[in-house]
């Protein structure tokens, strides 16, 4: 039955994606192996935002559901290494709307969680380190910081 739940609405959240996304942000189901659709494992990418040193950068994200969506919230994951503060090394992402004993609703959307990861990116959670180096950089050396964020948008530079 909560398979049912977690199903049907993420089938509305596609829906609702398709008629409604932020201009140069994407998000679409993966495919099994078989071809058939997985509805549980998303495939994104997110622009970096305007005006900051991620801008020019469009990078990828995955969204991971369990059976218990929207009851408890996708885990979302950069590339391993993705270099950001509230970042773990594993590529996991550190968010107070992505944990349930914090923000997390279930009234949240999948446009929500992308343009809070995103807000993200330009504006760390001092609170929540997640990754040493990035966090003495971004606390410690700031010029580094901005130089390896630079670097980072060209690796993910948007085509």
């Amino acid at each position: 039955m909560v398979l049912g739940v977690a199903k049907s609405r993420l089938a509305a959240e596609r829906s609702n994606w398709r008629k409604d996304r932020p201009f140069g942000f994407v998000a679409k189901p993966a495919n099994n192996p078989n071809g058939e659709v997985d509805l549980f494992t998303w495939h994104c990418k997110i622009p970096g935002p305007s005006g900051s040193i991620w801008e020019g950068g469009l990078y990828p994200l995955d969204l991971k559901f369990t059976e218990n969506y929207p009851t408890m919230p996708p885990e979302c994951y950069f590339p391993q290494h993705f270099y950001h503060p509230n970042v773990y090394p594993a590529g996991k992402v550190c968010l107070s709307i992505l944990d349930p004993s914090k923000a997390w609703k279930p009234g949240l959307s999948v446009k929500q969680v992308l343009m809070g990861v995103q807000e993200l990116l330009k504006s760390p959670n001092h609170g929540d380190p997640a990754q040493q180096q990035a966090w003495e950089d971004f606390d410690l050396n700031p010029n580094e910081y901005d130089r390896k964020i630079k670097a980072q948008a060209q690796k993910y530079q948007a085509s």
